[in-house]
């Protein structure tokens, strides 16, 4: 080949880890983890090394693989429990949320943990609805539920499907976010991104290449291309950075940008943006940024403002095109990128099926879920209604969530292939979750069937025990 007639195609992001999830067999050997909940999935078990993520003493984070067989005798552990009822599958579980806490505040002052039934709430896997019940103070949230275990990297997973199941740390770092008496959080994001003094080390590394690149020195160039990069920073706004929140955000952001430059494959029909790009799709210092966003449609509620349901949980991916000068500035593209398009397209596309793959995109919807429900609880002032003011929940001290080493940097990953006569260089993204956008008039529909109400009705809270804080 010569010279002239192709250069390489160099496809570069932000790296943090080989982080899978729990990747899922069965014992007739099909794959996959289902969804349903239904016998064919009692067969599910983990069929590789479960690997995720440490964060060391300054903040960055590397891999971490587990046995895989842990998993699965923790598996058939929680299997066996017998008389325990949380453990059993429910189509619609509810959770009076000032009743756990009550619960949680207990046990606290008892000088005990939290129980696994507590922290996993009572094994609910999304939420559907959130209620508010006047009669007796309850503020609830429903949605479906089955038996939960931890798995080897302690999150808690369902015993059925595999599927991730909420975590009362999750759902209480959204409550602070749209705490009683401040003002609500705007924007939930993160972003991981190259230095200024990275992009122009960078560019002046791929002005030097000139002509002169050859086929066989894909791997030497990656490696500049790393070093030229250097570390790169995570970005957070919105929840605090030592989270279990901010740890999903950051691993949803990275897996993407893997899967979406051809370093990470999955058993699904998605061309990454690195199979579809061609010399025609930019120019060589063009950059793309792919950012997750809530699909913020499809909310709807009752007509006296008690009941409110997700009818549509889905999650986007939006990309956006940036250019990048000798000094290492952005500047918006403007240009659309088909490439990057397709893929974002695809990636939305798919988005259920990735999420049964890759379990923390699973975890993501969990999170846009508890971000929508503890947004409406502000919203319609439940805490002043119920006279609940989040004492535990909001207290650190009482009931700790910033209990994660903070995620600060990353390395660069770098993926290079001979592309056609460009060198591309796409870059960067994140997530940007604004709960409240899913709450504004022009997206909530007002239900004129009542369907939410009656399920609201059905719901209530009625003959529980003292301290009986969730129920089928």
């Amino acid at each position: 080949m010569k010279l002239h007639q192709a250069k390489l195609f160099c496809v570069v992001f932000a790296s943090l880890l080989a982080l899978s999830g729990p990747a899922f067999g069965q014992d007739n050997g099909g794959g996959g983890n289902g969804g349903g909940g239904g016998d064919g999935d009692l067969n599910i078990n983990f069929a590789q090394p479960i690997a995720g993520v440490e964060i060391d003493a300054t903040g960055v984070l590397h891999t971490r693989r587990l046995d895989h067989r842990v998993a699965n005798e923790r598996l058939m552990a929680a299997r066996q429990l017998k008389n325990v009822e949380a453990m059993e599958p429910s189509e619609l579980r509810k959770v009076s949320l000032n009743r756990l806490e009550r619960a949680v505040a207990a046990a606290v002052d008892a000088g005990q943990d939290p129980s696994d039934e507590m922290l996993s709430m009572a094994g609910l896997v999304g939420i559907q609805y959130v209620f508010f019940f006047p009669e007796t103070n309850d503020v609830v949230i429903a949605g479906p539920a089955e038996g939960a275990f931890r798995d080897p990297m302690g999150r808690f997973l369902g015993t059925a499907t595999g599927r991730p199941v909420m975590q009362l740390e999750d759902m209480v770092t959204a409550l602070r976010a749209f705490a009683p008496g401040v003002q609500p959080t705007r924007t939930i994001s993160v972003s991981i991104d190259p230095s200024p003094d990275g992009l122009k080390r960078m560019q002046r590394f791929l002005n030097s290449l000139g002509g002169r690149a050859q086929p066989g020195q894909e791997g030497v160039i990656a490696a500049s291309l790393k070093q030229n990069l250097g570390m790169q920073t995570v970005t957070l706004k919105g929840v605090p950075f030592t989270t279990n929140f901010a740890r999903v955000l950051v691993e949803a952001d990275y897996r993407m940008k893997l899967i979406g430059i051809g370093l990470e494959r999955l058993p699904i029909p998605l061309a990454s943006y690195t199979d579809r790009s061609s010399p025609a799709q930019g120019a060589a210092n063009a950059l793309q940024r792919w950012f997750f966003i809530p699909n913020y449609d499809g909310v709807s509620v009752s007509e006296d403002g008690l009941a409110l349901k997700l009818n549509d949980r889905g999650v986007r991916l939006v990309g956006e095109s940036e250019l990048v000068d000798r000094a290492g500035n952005r500047s918006a593209g403007g240009r659309i990128n088909r490439a990057s398009e397709g893929f974002c397209n695809d990636f939305t596309k798919l988005y259920p099926q990735i999420a049964q793959l890759v379990p923390v995109y699973a975890e993501l919807r969990n999170l846009i879920d508890a971000s929508i429900a503890a947004a409406y609880i502000q919203q319609q002032d439940f805490y002043g209604q119920a006279e609940w003011s989040l004492t535990t929940f909001g207290d650190e001290s009482r009931f700790a969530v910033e209990n994660h080493v903070a995620p600060q940097q990353v390395e660069t990953a770098v993926n290079a292939v001979w592309k056609g006569t460009s060198l591309l260089t796409p870059i960067g993204g994140g997530i940007h979750l604004q709960p409240r956008q899913a709450l504004t008039s022009e997206r909530m529909v007002n239900e004129a069937d009542g369907a939410s109400d009656a399920v609201k009705q059905l719901s209530a809270p009625t003959g529980l025990r003292d301290d009986q804080w969730w129920w089928d």
